[in-house]
């Protein structure tokens, strides 16, 4: 895709483009270049503690070739004064790796030290299937909550295609994972287990097919900057239909948001309870006095739905609003209660448009999974849900591009390409009124987008979360969630 992008891949991926090479006789090799490249970032942690020569490492090895890998490794740093020693987890392990460890003066402990600096993490890897029971080894309990975790490719009992622990699983503070980023150490529960990703080169670029998504991890431009020539006419118009007398803030963060993250104007149709409270915070903003679609005209994009909550006659705005986008395909982001809105042909047509953006958290898709009566999609969606598969599955059913939020964010588009996935790591946006900030950010970037190029709904999407989460990274870098969704307004304009 881009610079601003890295490629993901699901766990058979990977395992499919090591076959023919294992087969060759290339097998070793590999391990030899996930092994160093595991060692590489131990002692780069080691070192920004302070002390490389007699650092207490602790490796978990298990049977397979994960547990090999953990053992080459525990060799290299071995070789570099580190007092690197092994649990083996099973009654067996990876002989050659283990032989190797033992010649370079590697014990096999039958218990984790209490002084572990670093714990590896190499049972389980990327093949494995099923539910996992942590191994009962005195002292392991007491490591993982003083020492840091480092997982080898992948945290044991996480899920390499879908993030999903169907049992007991490690959280890792940094996972070491070999051949390209998979899809389990970003989606579900797997993204919150796998601390920070470093990806090893081990020589499967040449075999790797299309990934399954790309990760967003730097700026994305999706719009042009103003130019000295413009107006703010041609700065773009968005126009939101936002707020209710229950729900007026909704109206304000939306507006706000839009303002703030860049649009030469800001249309609010509402009622004058609602805009009376936003001019005191926004007077920059328009206030929409037309109904019904004409109060559209002239806008270049719409935000739908934040803060209508059950009010039945700002309902009817917002559907009237929807429908006049959706005919003239004018870009919409539509979210909270306005996702409500799809009912009827609305819900059923599949063909809404890549330039609808639909925002919803995992209830409200599990509500328009049950509205669309799709068993396939409610399944994806269910306890340790799918949320790749699921949000491309609701992005075809109603031909719309849809954005999951969630820990991780994933963005598809109804045409079936490569979703995005924008991993926020961001607890405090856990908060009310968050995601009316993120459908102003979106629609700005909607109202600001160059309409002489070919529009790429789904980037877009994905660029205003990564904003959104950017800016909750800046408010707040410890994770504490000392935070308002009003705060987020200002730390976009950093």
């Amino acid at each position: 895709m881009s610079r601003a992008t890295t490629p993901v891949y699901s766990g058979a991926q990977i395992r499919d483009a090591e076959t023919p090479l294992v087969e060759a006789g290339a097998g070793p090799d590999m391990m030899r270049r996930a092994a160093h490249g595991l060692a590489s970032y131990v002692l780069a942690l080691l070192r920004s503690d302070g002390k490389i020569y007699g650092a207490r490492v602790l490796g978990l090895i298990g049977p397979g070739n994960n547990g090999g890998d953990g053992l080459y490794a525990l060799t290299a740093l071995r070789a570099r004064g580190v007092d690197a020693q092994a649990v083996l987890v099973a009654d067996r392990a990876h002989p050659q790796a283990l032989e190797a460890f033992r010649a370079a003066g590697g014990r096999v402990l039958s218990s984790v030290p209490a002084d572990t600096q670093v714990l590896i993490d190499a049972v389980l890897g990327t093949g494995a299937r099923g539910a996992f029971t942590l191994p009962d080894v005195p002292g392991l309990a007491e490591a993982v909550g003083t020492s840091t975790v480092v997982a080898c490719d992948i945290p044991s009992g996480v899920d390499a295609d879908t993030g999903r622990c169907p049992g007991e699983a490690l959280t890792a503070e940094h996972t070491v994972t070999f051949g390209g980023a998979k899809l389990g150490l970003l989606l579900g529960e797997g993204g919150l287990r796998s601390g920070k990703i470093h990806t090893v080169d081990i020589g499967l670029q040449e075999h790797l097919p299309e990934p399954a998504a790309w990760e967003l991890i730097s700026p994305e431009p999706t719009r042009r900057k103003p130019r000295l020539g413009d107006h703010k006419y041609s700065r773009g118009s968005l126009q939101v239909v936002a707020g209710s007398p229950q729900f007026p803030g909704a109206a304000q963060l939306t507006v706000g948001s839009a303002i703030t993250s860049g649009v030469g104007m800001v249309r609010l149709q509402a009622d004058a309870t609602v805009s009376a409270a936003v001019l005191q915070g926004w007077p920059e903003a328009v206030m929409s006095h037309g109904r019904g679609a004409k109060a559209f005209d002239g806008a270049t994009a719409a935000a739908i739905g934040p803060g209508l909550g059950k009010d039945r006659s700002r309902l009817v705005e917002g559907e009237t609003m929807l429908r006049a986008t959706v005919e003239s395909k004018v870009p919409c982001v539509l979210d909270a209660s306005g996702l409500e809105l799809l009912r009827g042909d609305l819900l059923t047509s599949g063909d809404l448009g890549g330039q609808l953006i639909l925002t919803p958290h995992l209830g409200e898709a599990r509500r328009l999974a049950e509205a669309l009566e799709d068993e396939s999609l409610e399944e994806l969606l269910a306890d340790q849900p799918d949320t790749l598969a699921a949000t491309r599955a609701l992005a075809e059913a109603l031909g719309a591009t849809v954005l999951l939020k969630g820990p991780s964010t994933v963005v598809a588009g109804p045409s079936g390409g490569a979703p995005l996935v924008v991993r926020s790591a961001t607890p405090g946006l856990a908060t009310a009124g968050t995601g009316d900030v993120l459908t102003g950010i979106i629609g700005a970037l909607l109202a600001t987008a160059d309409a002489a190029q070919e529009q790429d709904w789904v980037r877009i999407a994905a660029e205003g979360a990564r904003m959104h989460a950017a800016a909750a990274q800046r408010l707040d870098p410890q994770g504490f969630g000392h935070f308002g969704a009003s705060a987020l307004i200002g730390a976009l304009r950093e």
